[in-house]
């Protein structure tokens, strides 16, 4: 493995002095080439950065509309179950107000048919003494 850095260490220092042989303008070309490749790159991460605020600023946009949805939910839950209950409500007092009125109708037959058995009964009197 030494021997390997060693290799690489020559090959570098082979570069460095190709570079430094290099007449001034090829070393005015690498460093427009490497200011070139700089720029770009900032330019990327430039971009890359407004695409990651707006994301997040999307993201929590997001997210506010879905806590307003899930309380928008919540409500309505609430109100559909206090209508049930209501509706609920509703029909006992309903069914009570059935049953009251089959009793008041249950009493109603009651009554008439006293006065048809009292009828019946005082014509039968009226029978008996007659024979």
């Amino acid at each position: 493995e030494v021997q390997k850095l060693n290799q690489q260490l020559e090959e570098k220092n082979g570069e460095i002095h190709q570079m430094i042989n290099q007449p001034p303008y090829e070393k005015e070309r690498e460093i427009l080439r490497l200011q070139k490749t700089l720029a770009e790159k900032e330019k990327a991460q430039a971009t890359s950065d407004v695409l990651c605020r707006s994301l997040t600023d999307e993201t929590h946009q997001l997210q506010r509309k879905l806590a307003s949805t899930a309380e928008m939910c919540q409500h309505l839950a609430k109100c559909l179950e206090e209508k049930q209950r209501k509706e609920k409500g509703n029909s006992d007092d309903q069914i009570a107000t059935e049953r009251s009125n089959q009793l008041l109708d249950n009493e109603t037959s009651l009554q008439a048919l006293i006065c048809n058995l009292q009828e019946e009964n005082r014509m039968l009197k009226q029978k008996v003494a007659h024979v």
